[in-house]
């Protein structure tokens, strides 16, 4: 069963809004039929499922969804049957939307449904991984533990975003007043002082800056549309499935920051494949499952190709090395941990080792933003203040 929200009219007229709930969309048109409404449209979900600007689905943030999974899994491992845990859940959620969807997904399993295809029809809530995971832990009776370990990754990696934003609030404030200042001096400034300027000789750095503020007076209305309309055109390709690839190799092959975002989904699939392993999944069955985890499509395709050489009973190591997006030391830790049987245990140690590694380097990277974003801005107004000095000191001194 799915909530439909819809518009109608009244025999006299009246347009009334209402939510229903129903197997599917001609349910929902019968209904109304019968209760003498005409229908003006019929949507899936309800307004408290949609966003109020772009009446697209609302996402839930993953602080609720780690506290759900928690509060799940803590039900069930007291013995609590799964329907009336997401019944008692869904009775005690503040949060309107997530009582939403718990009652959508109680009614679904209710009627025969597994919890994970219960989950995939809510994406603004569940993403593919905990799916997946839930499906697995359906499958193998461990939904507690998968659901707890969904929990604390959910937990983590909330952190790491909240951390990454609080982070770079500073440095873009300082890069909002350092464009401000430098926009201010170039269109009101100069041209003011330039006017005292035209027929003394000037040195390069001054004709360099006087051609800034021409083609930003002249052309920079025309250099904001053409970025503008940019925009509008990339925005609709990168979410295609080859701008997403594109994207995706970008991400690992930039300077510096590729070898983070690698490192990052390198953390997250070892983390997922090592908890699935240790659960008792199979491991072409975690290896399908877990490749997802790493949020990169080239990632992903590497990771494919493993599992088919493990399915043809050759060394996960051998195809992750050939990848050349592994790192030799993580290559040799998962090759030692096959030979000896330990692949689990090892998986979730490089996870953490690596995190914690990879998480002080976005730190000292943060850090180090700051003084540079300064010297940059420094560094402008000084260019500036040069060019329009110079010029004023020759005029002082041919007077004197």
């Amino acid at each position: 069963m799915a909530t439909y929200t819809y518009r109608a009219k009244t025999n006299s007229g009246e347009t009334i809004t209402g939510v229903l709930t129903a197997e599917s969309q001609q349910a929902v048109l019968r209904m109304l039929d019968d209760r003498a409404l005409f229908p003006i449209s019929v949507t899936e979900g309800s307004q408290t499922a949609r966003a109020v600007l772009t009446g697209g689905r609302k996402r839930l943030k993953l602080r609720v969804v780690a506290t759900l999974y928690s509060q799940l899994a803590d039900l069930l491992r007291a013995g609590v049957p799964v329907l009336r845990a997401l019944d008692v859940l869904a009775r005690q959620a503040s949060n309107p939307l997530l009582a939403e969807i718990l009652r959508d997904v109680h009614n679904d399993v209710s009627g025969g449904e597994p919890l994970a295809d219960a989950m995939a029809k809510h994406p603004n809530a569940f993403n593919e991984l905990a799916i997946a995971m839930v499906r697995a832990g359906e499958q193998g009776g461990f939904l507690e533990d998968v659901l707890m370990r969904i929990s604390i990754f959910t937990e983590k990696q909330d952190e790491l975003r909240n951390k990454l934003i609080g982070s770079m609030i500073y440095p873009c404030i300082l890069l909002f007043a350092g464009v401000t200042v430098v926009t201010f001096l170039m269109v009101f400034v100069v041209p003011k002082i330039r006017n005292f300027l035209d027929k003394v000789e000037k040195p390069w750095v001054t004709t360099a800056l006087f051609g800034a503020c021409d083609f930003l007076r002249d052309s920079g209305v025309y250099v904001l549309g053409a970025a503008v309309v940019l925009l509008v055109v990339l925005v609709p390709l990168v979410r295609t499935e080859q701008g997403q690839r594109w994207m995706d190799r970008l991400k690992l092959t930039m300077p510096v920051m590729g070898t983070i975002v690698t490192m990052v989904a390198i953390c997250r699939f070892c983390r997922i494949l090592g908890t699935m392993l240790h659960n008792g999944v199979p491991i072409l069955q975690a290896l399908k499952i877990s490749k997802d985890s790493a949020g990169n499509i080239i990632l992903a395709e590497e990771i494919d190709k493993a599992t088919e050489n493990v399915q043809r009973g050759e060394m996960l190591a051998t195809r992750l090395a050939s990848s050349g997006l592994f790192p030799a030391d993580i290559v040799d830790m998962i090759a030692v941990a096959e030979e000896s049987n330990n692949l689990e245990t090892v998986l979730v140690q490089i996870a953490d080792s690596n995190e914690a590694r990879t998480a002080r380097q976005i730190d000292l990277g943060v850090r180090l933003l700051e003084p540079l974003m300064l010297m940059v801005m420094a560094s402008l107004v000084l260019v500036i203040a040069v060019a329009l000095l110079v010029p004023i000191l020759k005029i002082s001194a041919v007077r004197h």
